[in-house]
This record gives structure tokens, sequence and C-alpha cells, in this order.
């Protein structure tokens, strides 16, 4: 079997609920779609969500690689050689993790679809579901109540609380919605490295009654010191995302014991190949890690899904990038029932995106 064709295409969408974080403000999503055609009648499909204060890309950037690197290393190859294929153009595509995460995400629906296997069977097929949680952006504390009300109704009992702009109304927030959903519902907290480490701080003994999970990413990405202190003073599990970006940075965040999990994003390490290896050096260390991701369609989405559902290691799940996106081709490449993600149970990916190519 050998790649024939192959295809790519941007489509950006509009978010149903804009919502903000600590740094920046977020009301669409670009995201690459690629179509790879083999000889043996399989067609594989990946998909980029470049962001470029996260990964350091724009969709322009990504439809280079595609006509680039992409289409020239690619194609005539076996498409089965995935460790071949990713280590040809890892080089060129270093600085463009989520074109690489395209590609890898391609390949591994082609492994799948040519098995007749659902992709997550052979990753591992530890579970075969899993509970995700669902996003609340920067809103004042009563739009953020009310919102944390209609989650809850709709199903979820995990709510991911953005925050790192103000401590004193973070922690308001926080308390406010712990009183609205009651005791039973799980509430994680990410700052998105707006906090220093003092902020970091005051914010666990303020929101010390909201009893949170978690606390995610409280300082800037380069001090991975500032995350270290944090994680030594404070008594709940801090979370690296975006001091993570790479099997390096899990290495030296492990070797140091600067946090207590890890959030492995398919779009910031490259894929599925190199998740997996992330995933293997936090568990080394005694780290639980979560799958995240972007503003993602269901299709790469259902990547994510597919890593953590196979893996014992992977604890936690906050894949919720595709649920407000309008004009989604790939709506329905993963199953959602009370809060919890299933896989479709087709092989590879298990859905194929619907797009004019």
């Amino acid at each position: 079997m050998r790649i024939t064709n192959i295809q790519w295409r941007a489509l950006k969408m509009r978010l149903s609920e804009p919502y903000e974080i600590a740094y920046e403000k977020i009301d669409t999503a670009e995201n690459i779609f690629l179509r790879l055609e083999t000889s043996g009648g399989v067609t594989g499909y990946g998909c980029a969500a470049p962001d470029f204060e996260v990964t350091g890309e724009t969709g322009e950037t990504v439809m280079e690689a595609c006509g680039q690197v992409i289409l020239p290393a690619l194609k005539g190859v076996d498409p089965l050689r995935t460790a071949r294929i990713l280590d040809r153009i890892a080089s060129s595509l270093k600085a463009s993790p989520s074109a690489m995460c395209m590609v890898d995400i391609a390949l591994h629906d082609i492994i799948g679809k040519a098995a007749g296997i659902p992709l997550y069977k052979i990753l591992g097929g530890f579970r075969d579901r899993m509970k995700t949680s669902v996003t609340i952006g920067i809103l004042p504390v009563g739009d953020t109540v009310k919102r944390a009300r209609r989650l809850v109704g709709d199903g979820f009992s995990c709510l991911k609380l953005k925050g790192g702009k103000d401590v004193e109304l973070d922690i308001e927030r926080v308390l406010g919605v712990r009183n609205a959903v009651g005791s039973k519902i799980e509430i994680r907290f990410d700052a998105n490295q707006g906090y220093s480490v003092e902020e970091s701080i005051r914010f666990f003994e303020g929101a010390k009654a909201a009893k949170i999970e978690l606390i995610e990413q409280p300082t800037p990405r380069g001090k991975p010191d500032m995350l270290g202190r944090v994680t030594s003073n404070v008594s709940l599990p801090i979370m690296a995302d975006e001091s993570l970006m790479d099997l390096r940075d899990a290495f030296r965040l492990a070797r140091r014991d600067l946090v207590d999990m890890v959030n492995i994003k398919l779009m910031k390490v490259g894929g599925i190949a190199e998740a997996v290896q992330v995933n293997a050096v936090a568990r080394s260390a005694g780290l639980e890690s979560m799958v995240g991701c972007m503003d993602e369609s269901a299709l790469s989405i259902a990547a994510g899904l597919h890593f953590a559902v196979a893996r014992p290691n992977v604890a936690y799940a906050d894949l919720d990038g595709h649920l407000d996106l309008i004009g989604d081709p790939a709506e329905g490449a993963v199953i959602l029932k009370g809060g919890t993600l299933y896989p479709t149970g087709n092989p590879g990916l298990g859905f194929d995106p619907v797009l004019d190519w």
C-alpha cells in the first residue's frame, strides 16, 4: 500500500460561545484538515489546530508546511511505516507541532482502518470511554455561576474554570460555583500562566473551601522554577500545560519533580506517537497525565480520546474543544453522553469528515 494522493484544506469556524483566558479572547478557530488516499483503498484523515500563543503556528504556516514538507515527504510512501515517516519529517516540522500532529493522526487513522479495528484498541484498549471536563472562560462571577449550573444540568460532572487575571475574583468565582453546584461536581482551575508564585499560593489558600481537584499551569511557561515552588508550597496537585511542549520538557519536569501532573495535548507534542512517549516519561516518574486539547474539530478530539482511553496512566480528559464550533465537518466523530466521551466504535478514528476537497 502506498499514499497516492494528498489533499489539505483550511477551515475557519466561529465559536457559538466565545471565551476569554488569561492572555487572549477567542471567538474563532482555524483548523487545517489533511486527507491521505492510498492504493489499498483506505483513506486517512488528520487535523491541525494551530495556536500562535501555544504552538507558535498560524493557519498560513501549516498550509505552507503541507506544500513544502508533507506533500513531497509522503507521496508514494507506505503509510503503515509510521515511525519512518514521522522521523523523516520531524526536523523540518520541529517548529510546527500541530502540522506534525495532523500527519500523525492521519497515519494512525489509516492503520486502524487497514486493520479494521478502532484505533484505541491498537493503542492498548485500557478502557472504552472517558469523562471529560468542560471549560468555563473568564466571566463575571454571576455569569460564571449561571453557566456552571447550565453545564451541570446538561450532564457534565467536571467543570474547568479559567482564571489568572485577578486572584481575588478567581477565588470568588470558584467559591461561587462550588456553592451553586454542590459537593459532588469536580472543579478544576486553570490560570493559564497568569499568576506569580505568591498569587498562586494566595489562590490556593483562598479557594480551599471549594475543594478543587487541581490547579493547571499557574505560572509562566518559561520559568519552570516558579512552577516547582508552587508545587512545593501547596497541597493540591499542580499540572503543567504550556510548560510541556515536547518529550524533553516532560523529562525536565519529571526529573526535577516540578509538578504533580502533566497535560498532554496532541497539538503541542506533535501527535499520538509522541504523546505515548511523553506519557511513558510521566508514568515512570509517578506523574498522572491528562489529555487536553485546543479549539479543535471533533476529528482531532477523537484522536485525543483514542489515546486517552487506551493508556492506564491517563487519568483525566479535557476534551471539549469541539463543543462550540459552528460548522465542524467532523461533528459526530466522538459521542458525548452525560459528560462522558465514547469513540464511535468504527475502524481507525471512526469518522470521515465531510469536506469539499
